[in-house]
């Protein structure tokens, strides 16, 4: 029954490309017009899959590759997750398939509750992995979010300071505004608002890990007098700032919490204030997270849709100052770090196992495809408190470049 469900459900979604799979009983069958697409070939050797492939086919597709029972005998783990995204994606299962995402949908507001325990608790299996391990595939300034290529051959290095520049010039800092850093990481941000522009940063992250560097860092830097690094939930923060930033942490707020988050950041800012939220995103309507990337990458996380972040933003009085889309900078940040991983295999191995390196390469590798091959994005909202505090045309984000030219 299972391996005659797997079959029809390939036949329904696979149109564009070629996809050849040999099942564990030794049967090999194809799929797609051949065109317009990979050309992929796969085999199964582990039958209980074909169950797990039905029951939740995101799931057991991303534990197979790492178990080593889904082999890729043509093609690469890339063209693989691109030829399954050009087809349609969940969007194309069959009812009976589509069936389980409806039914997680229905339940996300348990799934992504995050309280505060829990909270921490999902930040912790991720980024106290480990600092040998990021520093592997991150720039030198651990900055664990996208990059922003502004022209073309930029480093990393360089993206990443781009990116930190075009949200500094959004928050307008001068030199002695108190700043807050919501999900800090590992103190990039508030040591360039610190250094560069006089600011006096208070960051807060869940991460142990995060706080010990980015209190070392801030230490070396001499900054420690400007910058204050505290283990604490932003949503027990009772003072006042002159500036929010937040970069990549709304990813981990979870789509019933959007109301108070914005609210809280409204409370947070002062009357004169700027908040800039930079998040990841999809252009489309609110979905659920993978079941694979909650369990192995990022618990409780979420990466929504503008129709719910603005709902969130419409609970309070704060004005929509900006929205800026960014596509394509986080596809090219993943092949950066991909590469920056497959280069560094044998320090990963003396840390983790094969398995847990199909893990991380299954995650890089298929975020990469999201970004590329589905709608996933990355949004920039500039908040305020008063309709007139910043500018009404972008034109002072690039008035240095000008006076240059």
């Amino acid at each position: 029954m299972w391996k005659t469900i797997v079959l029809q459900t390939l036949s329904r979604l696979v149109k564009r490309g070629r996809l050849e799979v040999t099942l564990p009983d030794g049967s090999r069958h194809e799929f797609g017009e051949g065109t317009n697409g990979p050309d992929v070939a796969l085999r199964l050797t582990d039958p209980a899959r074909l169950r797990h492939l039905v029951q939740d086919p995101e799931l057991a597709l991303g534990e197979a590759y790492m178990d080593g029972t889904l082999v890729i005998e043509r093609g690469d783990l890339r063209q693989m997750l691109t030829l399954f995204a050009i087809n349609g994606g969940r969007d194309a299962l069959p009812p009976l398939l589509a069936a389980g995402y409806a039914a997680r949908f229905r339940a996300r507001r348990f799934a992504q509750a995050n309280g505060l325990n829990r909270a921490r608790a999902n930040v912790a299996h991720h980024y106290d992995l480990g600092d040998d391990f990021y520093e592997l595939f991150l720039d030198a300034d651990w900055q664990y979010s996208c990059a922003y290529f502004a022209r073309e051959g930029m480093t990393l290095e360089e993206a990443q300071a781009a990116k930190k520049a075009h949200i500094a010039r959004k928050l307008l800092i001068q030199p002695g505004m108190r700043v807050l850093d919501i999900g800090c990481g590992w103190g990039g941000m508030a040591l360039t608002l610190a250094r560069d522009f006089g600011a006096q940063v208070t960051g807060v992250t869940l991460s142990e890990n995060q706080k010990a560097r980015a209190e070392a860092r801030a230490a070396a830097a001499g900054l420690s007098d400007r910058i204050d690094i505290r283990l604490q939930d932003y949503r027990t923060l009772d003072e006042r700032f002159d500036r929010i930033v937040s970069v990549g942490m709304l990813e981990h707020v979870g789509a019933p919490n959007y109301g108070t988050y914005f609210n809280k950041v409204e409370d947070l800012l002062d009357p004169d204030g700027i908040a800039l939220i930079h998040t990841i995103g999809r252009c489309g309507p609110p979905t659920t997270t993978s079941t694979w990337l909650a369990k192995y990458i990022f618990p409780g996380g979420y990466n929504p849709s503008l129709s719910e972040l603005a709902g969130g933003i419409e609970t309070t009085d704060l004005w929509q100052a900006d929205i800026e889309v960014w596509r394509g900078h986080y596809a090219e940040t993943l092949r950066r770090w991909q590469k920056r991983f497959e280069a560094n295999l044998d320090r990963v191995r003396e840390m983790y196992d094969d398995r847990f390196i199909r893990m991380w390469r299954y995650y890089l590798t298929g975020a990469e495809v999201s970004f590329d091959a589905y709608k996933h994005v990355v949004f920039q909202m500039q908040l305020t408190r008063r309709r007139d505090t910043v500018p009404n045309t972008r034109d002072y984000l690039y008035a240095q470049k000008a006076a240059a030219e």
